[in-house]
């Protein structure tokens, strides 16, 4: 009998893309939660919470292989030191984890950069207790995902005018091809610091928000602001960009008549 697979952060956007591709390839399937959730075909629940590092033992307990698809803004270094723990005391499982692109070239050297972007330090943290935990380890960097940013757009309609930060791009992608990427990369040898992955294009964080806009038929003033700081530098210069590994089967405009679309 094949060991299960555990994926943490199963039931958020790309957790359940991974989960159901695994399925899906005929793999067994167990995923970590916060809330209890009852088990389908091939797929089981475990109730837990890695920050408060709470029913993770027996989360990894038998199993063969961890896609850690829990993130979260600020506590990644401790999720994944909680994590990378009991997966050591249970054996030595190939742990794969999703990072973000950029978290090694934006430096976070004051109070500024940690309240903006202090999240690739949390990140890079993160990374380098799964590449030091002495299990066999994989790990992806991918761009913001389309899902995401289709949030935060719906979330900053409410104001009545919208700011954003001067001179900052994304290069997003459906988190769709991150979770197949995932998958491929499960199912396979551990390989370490693999390729990473962005959209198929760069966007200005205004023209991300003048697109939402319009696609919704909404009308709000879009203001950009400067940020100060080394790190807002580094992505003002393209840090958090991977124009060498564009790929992706659905561009932003796509993606967005689709969303907006459902949301009508």
């Amino acid at each position: 009998m094949r060991s299960p697979i555990l994926v943490t952060g199963g039931t958020g956007t790309l957790g359940r893309s991974v989960v159901r591709r695994l399925h899906d390839a005929g793999q067994e399937v167990r995923v970590l939660s916060r809330k209890a959730h009852p088990a389908t075909v091939g797929v089981e629940y475990v109730t837990g919470d890695l920050l408060r590092d709470v029913g993770i033992q027996a989360a990894v307990d038998g199993v063969g292989i961890i896609v850690n698809c829990a993130g979260s803004a600020k506590h990644d270094q401790e999720q994944a030191q909680n994590l990378v723990r009991a997966a050591a005391l249970a054996g030595t499982p190939h742990l794969v984890y999703v990072s973000v692109v950029g978290v090694d070239r934006v430096p976070i050297t004051s109070s500024i950069d940690r309240a903006i972007f202090g999240y690739f330090r949390a990140k890079l943290a993160a990374e380098q207790l799964v590449a030091e935990s002495g299990l066999p380890w994989t790990t992806l960097r991918a761009s913001q995902f389309y899902q995401s940013l289709v949030l935060v757009a719906k979330s900053m309609t409410r104001l009545p005018v919208i700011p954003v930060p001067a001179g900052v791009r994304f290069q997003p992608i459906d988190s769709e091809d991150v979770a197949a990427r995932l998958v491929e990369l499960a199912l396979g040898p551990p390989a370490g610091l693999v390729p990473e992955m962005a959209g198929p294009r760069a966007y200005g964080m205004a023209e991300l928000f003048r697109s939402y806009l319009r696609a919704s038929k909404r009308h709000r003033l879009v203001v950009s602001l400067g940020i100060p700081g080394r790190a807002a530098r580094a992505v003002r210069a393209g840090a958090n960009l991977a124009p060498s590994h564009a790929v992706g089967s659905r561009t932003w405009e796509e993606f967005l008549a689709q969303a907006v679309g459902e949301d009508a």
